[in-house]
């Protein structure tokens, strides 16, 4: 308890030393960056651009708080049918971790090692790597509006910074095909952190789909797709193993938003599993069915405050979970020797407050629970918590900084559990 007490205290005042620092600043934040005043058109006569195309490019509502906003820069052409956009910001984040540490930047409360190794108290890190850049292309066509998006990030491979693709999609209408985010995602419920890892409970996935997404009316909208399935696998050696997958996965949503612009929803999505895998005993292929539900959204109350929520059961769906994909959750042996889907269940809530049209706080929790997975043993992964408070302030038009305080905890089956707590901040530039 003592160290818990020390360990929260060192959190709460290097949360104020940043907070006061960060008031002594002014800008123009608004909670909605990214509108078409800041803007600079570089060819081309904007008015003739027409309003549908503007819609598209500066929609954000669906935006998740890391995605970056709306191009800063616009090439048209001469008769106003085409625009390319392209913008994306400059990241600069350090963090500092005490009391039990995480070995890389992202805060994967599935990675605190347990039990406790004294050799892994405390890390400094520092990263650039989640810059990003994008180029979005809006052009009329005779069977409307085409939308060609492409994002990329400088995550690589093992830290090198490499330049990584993260979405690449064309949309026509209400269809979506390429690379994007996954139909069983609610990217605009998820709560604004410097940690680019996220809520343990967040679904979150990018998959190669084909999506329709038609809007029904004012304020419902439904979605299904068809997604490039893969998942993680722990088998036994000489029993089963795992195979290429042969069913696509199958996720839709139904969503009603309200408020101005419909930036408030609240969403019910369900997602189809089929996962297959070869048992090496009797020499044949099988399969195990996964499934999950989730009701997510995010609400208005009134200018100043947000509301942030996330519930999520299923099965064999742990490469949707943010502390759980590519963990070997997604189908595991059972103690007969069949493979199983275990199950998994999580939560997220979280609140935004703002407090000037600059500085704006914000908080929230995650809880994340694994179940039948006792044949793993006692050193398997059974829950996590993860807490999150920040603060966000934009200090001059386009630069916002950013401190937060994270605390994390893994328990496994045997009862035994380590925490980890960081102290991380952030500089972006957007454009």
């Amino acid at each position: 308890m003592q160290k818990s007490i020390k360990c929260l205290a060192l959190a709460t005042l290097a949360l104020a030393g940043t907070s006061a620092v960060s008031a002594q600043h002014q800008s123009d934040y608004d909670g909605n960056p990214g509108l078409p005043e800041r803007v600079l058109v570089l060819t081309g006569d904007s008015a003739k651009m027409g309003d549908e195309i503007m819609a598209i490019l500066y929609d954000t509502k669906d935006l998740h708080f890391q995605d970056p906003r709306a191009p800063r820069f616009l090439f048209l052409d001469r008769e106003g049918n085409t625009a390319l956009g392209i913008g994306g910001y400059v990241e600069g984040l350090v963090s500092y971790d005490f009391c039990g540490a995480i070995d890389e930047d992202g805060f994967a409360t599935f990675d605190i090692p347990v039990p406790a190794n004294p050799a892994q108290r405390n890390r400094f890190g520092a990263s650039a790597h989640h810059s990003t850049i994008f180029l979005q292309l809006v052009r009329r066509t005779r069977l409307g509006l085409l939308t060609a998006y492409v994002q990329t990030n400088f995550t690589g491979n093992n830290n090198s910074y490499g330049m990584q693709v993260k979405q690449a999609y064309v949309k026509l209408g209400y269809v979506t095909a390429g690379l994007a985010r996954s139909t069983f995602q609610d990217g605009a419920a998820g709560l604004p952190t410097v940690d680019y890892a996220g809520p343990s409970g967040s679904t979150s996935r990018k998959n190669v789909l084909l999506q329709y997404a038609p809007k029904l009316s004012k304020h419902f909208s439904i979605a299904a797709s068809i997604e490039n399935p893969s998942a993680a696998y722990t088998t036994l050696s000489g029993e089963n193993e795992s195979i290429a997958q042969r069913v696509p996965d199958i996720p839709a949503y139904l969503q009603y938003s309200w408020g101005n612009g419909g930036n408030s929803h609240i969403r019910l999505s369900g997602i189809l599993r089929n996962l297959s895998y070869r048992n090496l005993v009797s020499g044949s292929n099988k399969f195990v069915t996964g499934y999950g539900v989730q009701l997510s959204g995010a609400a208005n109350l009134n200018s100043y405050v947000t509301l942030y929520y996330q519930g999520v059961y299923g099965k064999g769906i742990a490469r949707y979970v943010n502390d759980l994909g590519g963990e070997g959750y997604d189908v595991i042996y059972g103690e007969d020797g069949r493979m199983i889907a275990p199950g998994v269940f999580n939560v997220v809530g979280g609140v935004q407050v703002n407090i000037t049209k600059k500085l704006f706080v914000s908080g929230g929790y995650s809880m994340n629970r694994v179940y039948n997975q006792s044949s793993l043993g006692g050193d398997a992964y059974r829950r996590a918590n993860y807490t999150v408070a920040n603060v966000f302030y934009t200090f001059a038009e386009d630069f916002q900084a950013g401190v937060e305080y994270l605390h994390g905890v893994r328990r496994n089956m045997n009862g035994e559990s380590n925490s980890a707590n960081r102290v991380a901040a952030m500089v972006k530039f957007s454009f």
